[in-house]
């Protein structure tokens, strides 16, 4: 398996080699999902639909006995809140604009020839199954939360039965809860963001990619792990640089401006841009695992020749 460091200083070069392809095409088309994600984040808390999830989760948390005075599953429910909802609102541009992205980036790069027009069929025919992994993703993203919260909803039942139900246990399990959640949550995210190139890169969609994926990933987790932390640095980077920028100038001064709409416009677009490396950094690692996966494949294979081998070998010294 290659380092880390090999394969992002490879994702590098390949975004630098072909950076007008990935500066006017693929970029481009992600721009309008970066804006949608950017302002829904600010418009969430103003939205409708924030209180009605929010209350939802909430009798959902009550229904399972989590103690409603634990801080964690308060900020857990907020948190769940503000996400669901932005996922809701740029599902759209989800579906479309990033896909499209995403499409022209796998394109590209499994021919090894960026083309600024590349032919509608080869378009759909990659287009298409990364459109139903994506649907997958979405339904193995919510198994994901719902393994996590029925194992904390068991956890919690148990020690109360148990009569462990100190404040200092209940922050115990709490925080054993959160560990978990995020390494869950990570795992089923790193899968579906490879399941998506593989989807991409083989024309295979829907839960096939998936697993897949899960199969390349094996013994891989911790490189896929380490390759996606600077890239959530960044996008969170630029995520509270536009709050910053934008959304409290906006509060300051209570009216949009020209210079304040051109400057959220440049921060989208760093936004693509991340994303845009994050997909590269994804073809990359998938190669690297299909690589080392099929040396493996080769290995086995020699292994058990050698091994059959020697069992005529001896046969036919057997008076």
């Amino acid at each position: 398996m290659e380092r880390t460091g090999r394969i992002l200083r490879k994702s590098i070069h390949t975004f630098l080699k072909n950076y007008q392809f990935f500066t006017t095409t693929s970029l481009l088309l992600a721009l309008p999902f970066s804006l949608a994600i950017l302002l829904s984040q600010a418009l969430v808390p103003f939205s409708l639909l924030l209180p009605t999830i929010h209350n939802r989760l909430r009798s959902l948390f009550d229904a399972a006995d989590f103690p409603p005075s634990s801080e964690f599953f308060t900020i857990l429910n907020l948190k769940l809140s503000q996400t669901i909802t932005s996922s809701i609102l740029v599902l759209p541009f989800t579906l479309s604009f990033l896909l499209m992205s995403k499409a022209t980036i796998i394109h590209s790069l499994n021919h090894h020839k960026p083309s600024l027009n590349p032919s509608f069929s080869s378009f759909v025919s990659i287009f298409n199954p990364m459109l139903f992994t994506q649907v997958c993703n979405f339904f193995i993203i919510l198994s994901a939360n719902a393994t996590c919260f029925f194992l904390l909803c068991i956890a919690f039942n148990f020690l109360e039965g148990l009569g462990y139900s100190s404040p200092k246990t209940l922050l115990f399990v709490s925080a054993f809860g959160g560990v978990l959640y995020s390494i869950v949550l990570a795992n089923a995210l790193i899968a579906c963001n490879l399941a998506l190139v593989s989807s991409g890169m083989e024309r295979c969609g829907g839960y096939i990619a998936i697993l897949k994926a899960c199969v390349l990933l094996r013994g891989k987790t911790s490189t896929a792990l380490v390759l996606a932390i600077p890239v959530n640095m960044a996008l969170g980077a630029v995520e509270a640089l536009f709050q910053y920028r934008v959304v409290r100038a906006y509060y300051t001064n209570r009216s949009p401006t020209c210079s304040m709409a051109l400057e959220g416009i440049f921060i989208a677009y760093l936004y693509s841009m991340v994303i845009v490396i994050d997909t590269i950094v994804s073809c990359v690692l998938f190669k690297s695992c299909k690589s080392d996966f099929q040396l493996d494949q080769e290995r086995r294979y020699c292994y058990r020749i050698e091994i059959d081998d020697q069992d005529v070998k001896t046969l036919e010294d057997l008076p």
